[in-house]
């Protein structure tokens, strides 16, 4: 189990509490130090199988100052895994990769039936 996160984001910070009090072993992984490879970031879309949108952090900053609101929408997986892994903060966390399975964010609910 790894979990790619942000060490300043509290949300992030929420699910890692989340799997250390339910006991699970969880490799934590900085997702501004070692940011996601494109050939990851695509491992990861493909696998999630529901399309680019939910790996944005669309909330963000960096998501705003690039205009990617109307970008996104027209990118192919490939593009998106390039620009993503080419900048963690563009990416929606934290990720949580358990095998073959891949959640995004952080729900509660999600987390408790893990």
């Amino acid at each position: 189990m790894q979990l790619i996160y942000y060490p300043k984001c509290s949300t992030c910070q929420k699910a890692i509490k989340h799997l250390k009090n339910k006991g699970k072993n969880v490799e934590l992984r900085n997702i501004v130090e070692q940011t996601p490879t494109q050939k990851e970031m695509l491992t990861f879309i493909q696998t999630y199988n529901k399309g680019i949108k939910p790996f944005f952090n669309t909330s963000g900053k960096m998501y705003r100052e690039l205009s990617l609101k109307d970008k996104v929408s027209a990118m192919s997986e490939e593009e998106a895994a390039l620009l993503l892994s080419q900048n963690g903060m563009l990416i929606k966390r934290p990720i949580l990769l358990i095998e073959d399975q891949i959640i995004i964010g952080y729900n509660k609910e999600v987390y408790e039936n893990l």
